[in-house]
């Protein structure tokens, strides 16, 4: 190993050795006196020595150190940098350990909710999804967005809220599950701002072409406007879309009105 590389090893051991004997004296008082210990100036330590095994690869030590940091400004009551520590985490870990990351910005964004500050989840939320699409966990993807939609509902940012809705039906299109896509629509329907949106009357049609089987008319919708001011991750996937064999959904749907009405089952 490089010399330089060795001291900056011994720099994270030596904060690491910090951490244990501050977070030991910390233990040792009562809880109302701890934050005067300045735990925040020991979680700075922290988020340094994060920095330094992110350049050495040490992604393990970068989770563990950033999580640290956290829970040191939580103790000392600072909520946001503690979300802001996981936060930088997970972007750190998005390449290496993307199921970590996607957990540690789902826990930033919960200590932001807890706070009262839902609309700073709005990125975070969308940063999860984009992880979950690399991941190709479309339906994990689908829930953070609709996570976003219910953090815009809390602080009445309808616009965002609306899109996170429209977000989320087109990752389930892309995913070719046209049932939880129809599912989604019904569902975020019963909300009165998405349901008198241009982003409900977008997957309206969307779901209308797709049991139509109507290609072109598919990618006309993905190329609309409506679509182009959504998340960029959504924008490429709704590109992208057919993704499946529509014209099995306008089979369905036409062997379902031709069904005969069963006089004898009255239910």
């Amino acid at each position: 190993m490089p010399l330089f590389c060795m001291k900056k090893l011994l720099i994270c051991l030596g904060l690491q050795r910090k951490m244990k004997k501050q977070k030991k004296h910390l233990r040792r008082l009562p809880k109302d006196r701890r934050c005067f210990l300045h735990p925040g100036d020991a979680a700075k330590d922290m988020e340094s020595a994060a920095a330094l095994a992110k350049e050495l690869g040490n992604w393990n030590e970068v989770s563990d150190f950033y999580r640290r940091a956290s829970e040191l400004y939580m103790e000392c009551g600072r909520p946001q940098p503690a979300s802001d520590a996981l936060v930088k985490a997970a972007r750190a870990l998005e390449d290496t350990i993307p199921d970590a990351a996607v957990q540690l910005y789902n826990e930033a964004s919960a200590i932001l909710e807890e706070d009262g500050k839902e609309q700073m989840t709005f990125d975070l939320y969308c940063a999860a999804s984009s992880v979950y699409v690399k991941l190709e966990k479309y339906s994990a993807a689908a829930t953070s967005l609709l996570q976003l939609g219910l953090a815009a509902d809390k602080c009445n940012a309808t616009n965002s809220q609306c899109k996170a809705y429209l977000g989320a039906i087109i990752v389930y299109l892309y995913a070719h599950d046209f049932k939880q896509a129809e599912k989604c629509y019904n569902d975020c329907s019963q909300v009165d701002a998405f349901l008198r949106s241009d982003q409900n009357r977008c997957a309206s049609k969307l779901l209308s072409a797709y049991t139509e089987g109507d290609i072109e008319e598919i990618k006309r919708l993905a190329q609309s406007s409506t679509v182009s001011n959504l998340d960029h991750v959504v924008i490429k996937l709704a590109r992208k879309l057919p993704t499946g064999d529509v014209s099995v959904l306008k089979t369905d749907a036409a062997v379902e009105e031709e069904e005969p009405l069963d006089e004898d089952d009255l239910t």
